[in-house]
């Protein structure tokens, strides 16, 4: 497990869909037990539920400033990552490796981490999240880039 220190919020939104629900509350306990605040937004149930829902819902809360960070599932992580991105002020990456997990913060100033979970067992997820949540942006040459990214939602 990656030491790090949380600054700032702590405040960590986590979703996903049905495919993903074990997955998404293993990782919640896991960030809860390194002194996130983890707010589960669901769902619950393991009744097919719609991933650009949960996508769209958990990028507001961040987008709004309500969480820091968020954390988001579904079968393979890329549609919830797609919705998720269509939020205006959310940078968020599908990562199914702790490097890709820390470069999207250290380079692109990710503020959500998306995770397929039928692509990467609980052992890796964790230590995806764990990468993820220990980077920070660096600024630098990156910021300009960021900014880029930034002018293209108009």
């Amino acid at each position: 497990m990656d030491d790090f220190s949380v600054t700032d919020s702590n405040r960590i939104v986590l979703s996903s869909d049905h495919a993903a629900i074990p997955l998404r509350q293993a990782i919640a306990r896991h960030v809860a037990a390194q002194g996130w605040d983890v707010v589960d937004i669901g769902p619950t149930t393991p009744e097919s539920t719609p991933y650009p829902r949960h996508g769209e819902a958990a990028a507001r809360l961040v987008a709004a400033g309500d969480c820091r960070l968020g954390i988001i599932l579904c079968g393979t992580g890329q549609g919830i990552m797609m919705a998720a991105n269509k939020v205006k002020g959310i940078r968020c990456g599908v990562c199914a490796d702790t490097f890709s997990a820390r470069m999207i913060r250290e380079h692109n100033d990710a503020n959500m981490l998306s995770i397929g979970a039928r692509v990467v067992g609980e052992g890796l997820a964790l230590a995806i999240a764990d990468a993820f949540l220990a980077a920070e942006f660096e600024g630098g040459r990156h910021a300009t880039r960021v900014e880029m990214i930034a002018a293209l939602e108009g």
